[in-house]
């Protein structure tokens, strides 16, 4: 079932680093990995590679439909992408495991997967999950993959993926590790106790949210955050039903780069925010609201930056205008299908907010509270992982226009 784009899921994070050995814990140099992600150079139950081909060659399809693009984080440097996978043969394959491996350097591995793990990351197509990790005759599966890099790390140009079955070995072709030209963008918020829920996880639904639309099948939001306001382990103080009284309400969302305005939707009432009592969208939900009062900007190369949600009667620009980066575009609501007030935020390749594929972005600066640490300065940074953000006040930078 799918679940909608703003469904409440916290970040759940896992802290370990598997040492180049072969997958012993670095207590002195943990880094925080969203749930999911492995480090690259490193093993999980390591394996000697199957290097000559069956015969017949198997019956399974391994392909990557949309390439990943290298994108830096404090924590590392990530790759987020997916495999697909469908049994064209008339017998059960099961997944034993997965090798990553230089395309350049076949005999290179750059992270070894075991059938548990693998099993965790694995989504099958049209049922819950997969039986015993047998992928039946005619069935289909996506792997949810993200590779983590330690800062001064080799990252291969291309990828091979071996998928170890229980029999053999099926190889997809080589991919791209850097497919799309990486924006630099500057805050979409202001001000302090920011989190960026929701981001590439695979709790997360944005992450896992595979749809099919005019045809395709696609993951607009593989990248996309909501950015609320916590306080105290809250998003608001007093009444919980009041949009009012949510931290991120009426805040101002900015131009993340000079653009030009290509939606720009106003309108549609804020939703009461969902509370024990319940929750119901103020309108049914269509592929026409869903997102709610909603600005897109065209950033040029072939990227949308998306802002959703937004407060009804706030949206100060239209179709056509030509915006500056640091602009004041509208202000933060719970209109469409959003439960409690954000700003869902995303970079994809067309202005449609679900038939499109996420991009990963870098954001020019902010100051980022990780669990037990010091707050730390960022520049040219994604926020991967749990953590609080400050993008500094109105007078930090140039003046907002």
């Amino acid at each position: 079932m799918l679940n909608t784009i703003c469904a409440n899921h916290r970040h759940t994070l896992f802290w370990v680093v598997f040492s180049l050995a072969g997958g012993e814990a670095l207590a002195e140099n943990l880094l925080p990995l969203p749930a999911g992600c492995v480090m690259a150079a490193n093993t999980i139950s390591p394996r000697k590679l199957t290097k000559t081909p069956a015969f017949p060659p198997i019956q399974l399809e391994v392909r990557t439909t949309f390439e990943p693009t290298l994108t830096k984080s404090s924590s590392g440097n990530y790759l987020v992408y997916e495999l697909r996978l469908q049994n064209y043969s008339e017998q059960p394959l099961t997944l034993a495991g997965l090798d990553i491996v230089d395309a350049a350097r076949k005999d290179q591995v750059v992270v070894t997967i075991d059938q548990q793990h693998l099993g965790e990351m694995v989504k099958a197509i049209g049922v819950e999950k997969l039986n015993d990790d047998q992928l039946l005759p005619g069935q289909g599966a996506v792997v949810f993959l993200c590779l983590a890099f330690h800062e001064n790390q080799h990252v291969p140009n291309q990828l091979r993926h071996q998928i170890q079955l229980d029999h053999g070995v099926a190889e997809g072709p080589a991919i791209s590790t850097r497919h799309n030209p990486l924006k630099t963008i500057s805050r979409p918020v202001i001000g302090d106790n920011w989190i960026p829920a929701n981001g590439p996880s695979l709790h997360s639904h944005h992450r896992t949210g595979l749809l099919f639309t005019q045809g395709v099948s696609q993951i607009a939001r593989r990248f996309a955050i909501d950015w609320k306001i916590l306080q105290d382990d809250t998003q608001f103080a007093g009444d919980g039903r009041d949009t009012k009284s949510y931290f991120a309400y009426g805040k101002p969302v900015l131009a993340v780069a000079d653009g030009i305005v290509v939606v720009a939707k106003d309108g549609f009432p804020d939703n009461i925010p969902r509370t024990a009592a319940g929750f119901e969208t103020a309108l049914p939900v269509t592929m026409d609201n869903l997102a709610g009062n909603t600005v897109i900007l065209d950033l040029g190369d072939g990227q949308f930056a998306h802002y959703a949600h937004l407060q009804p009667g706030s949206v100060r620009v239209k179709v056509g205008d030509k915006i500056t980066g640091g602009t004041v575009l509208a202000n933060i609501g719970n209109s469409g299908d959003s439960r409690w007030p954000h700003l869902h935020f995303q970079i994809s390749t067309t202005p449609d907010i679900l038939a499109s594929e996420g991009l990963p972005f870098l954001i020019d600066h902010y100051r980022a509270k990780l669990p037990k640490l010091p707050w730390q300065d960022r520049q040219n940074d994604f926020p991967m992982g749990e953590m609080l953000i400050d993008f500094g006040s109105a007078d930090t930078k140039a003046d907002i226009r």
